[in-house]
């Protein structure tokens, strides 16, 4: 879908900052409060960044084409969609994809959560392109070639596995006013084949290039094998592998699947809402959300080496970190200083249509 909010866009500004250069800030497991407008000197000296290479980011998860248009009342009506909502679509809406084309003006973005997000982290990164890899499933289609474009266009180094069985996946946005309907069909987004794709020796290649791995919980409903597989590798190479909660009914319905990944995972992003879903889940007894950080930050981990960094947003409100002792990310940059990119990113996104960006950024 489209961008979701504070959360995600958080999540996407701080992955950029991982690998444009990060660390974590120092601490003995307790947690950090970080404001809004919480952020860190800039580097000493002024100096240029290192030079990163390509592929150095990788994204897996669920592509959609997002299309977006400003409709009319009747065009909801016909469809039986609210003017502010967020649903996934049913055979109702099975013609409402090609209307909206044909009807209305409408633009084309690369969508879904996780190539929403490695498509601003190369936003942030900006030089060199490529430095974010992708994979999704996509169909051979029409929609499946303007997305591939619309990858390309955003310099993401995409590597769909394409197939015939479902149409390529699309989220179309609604636009009344000041408002906004989404409908979402996964369609091929659900399709993934790990054996198909993933395991190709020259797609393995990627992921083994890679220092620095996002993926949204909503993958461990299409393909939680291969969720398992990247994650896996990462943590057996001492590189970042990070986890976003993405919505409460991922830690409601795919507990099993989360919990297999969880060892692994150095980064855990989710907002106050799913983070309490989280916490329900695992039985920790508490609605404090610093409590609930620093108790998922506490579960098991199978790379010691790295101590679990979990961020969870709260919407205007501060915040919540919980991380322990200096561990290198790509670069020499501190977490607060990932977290302040985020919110960045958040700032500019929440204000365009769709997951959509400046030319360039101005964050310094």
């Amino acid at each position: 879908m489209a961008a979701r909010g504070r959360g995600g866009a958080v999540a996407r500004g701080w992955v950029a900052r991982a690998v444009a250069g990060g660390s974590v800030a120092a601490g003995s497991g307790g947690e950090a409060t970080l404001g809004q407008r919480s952020g860190a000197p800039p580097r000493p000296g002024g100096e240029a960044m290192p030079t990163l290479s390509e592929n150095v980011l990788f994204g897996m998860g669920n592509p959609l084409l997002d299309i977006c248009a400003v409709v009319d009342k009747d065009f909801l009506d016909k469809y039986g969609l609210k003017p502010n909502d967020q649903i996934l679509a049913e055979e109702k809406h099975k013609e409402l994809f090609e209307e909206l084309v044909k009807k209305f003006k409408v633009e084309y973005h690369a969508g879904g959560s996780t190539q929403n997000s490695v498509k601003v982290a190369q936003w942030m990164i900006q030089s060199p392109y490529k430095a974010a890899t992708f994979f999704g499933c996509i169909g051979k289609d029409k929609f499946g070639e303007i997305l591939k474009k619309k990858a390309e266009e955003a310099h993401v180094d995409a590597h769909y596995y394409e197939q015939s069985e479902e149409p390529t996946g699309t989220c179309a946005a609604c636009i009344t006013s000041d408002n906004r309907s989404l409908v979402a069909n996964l369609a091929a987004a659900n399709c993934y084949k790990k054996e198909k794709h993933l395991d190709l020796e020259k797609n393995w290649k990627l992921v083994e290039k890679a220092k620095v791995y996002y993926i949204a919980g909503f993958f461990l409903t299409v393909s939680p094998e291969a969720v398992l597989k990247v994650a896996a590798q990462a943590s057996a190479n001492n590189k970042i592998f990070s986890l976003n909660l993405s919505a409460p009914f991922i830690s409601q319905f795919y507990k099993e699947p989360m919990m297999k990944v969880m060892p692994y995972v150095d980064v855990l992003f989710g907002n106050e809402t799913e983070a309490a879903t989280f916490a329900r889940e695992q039985g920790f007894e508490t609605e404090d959300i610093k409590e609930i950080a620093r108790k998922t930050q506490a579960l098991p981990k199978a790379n010691t080496k790295r101590q679990r960094i979990v961020v969870f947003t709260q919407g205007k409100d501060d915040t919540v970190m919980a991380t322990g002792f200096l561990s290198q990310l790509v670069y020499d940059r501190p977490v607060t200083e990932c977290i302040r990119a985020g919110h960045y990113a958040a700032s500019v996104i929440i204000k365009r249509s769709g997951c959509t960006f400046p030319e360039k950024p101005d964050f310094h």
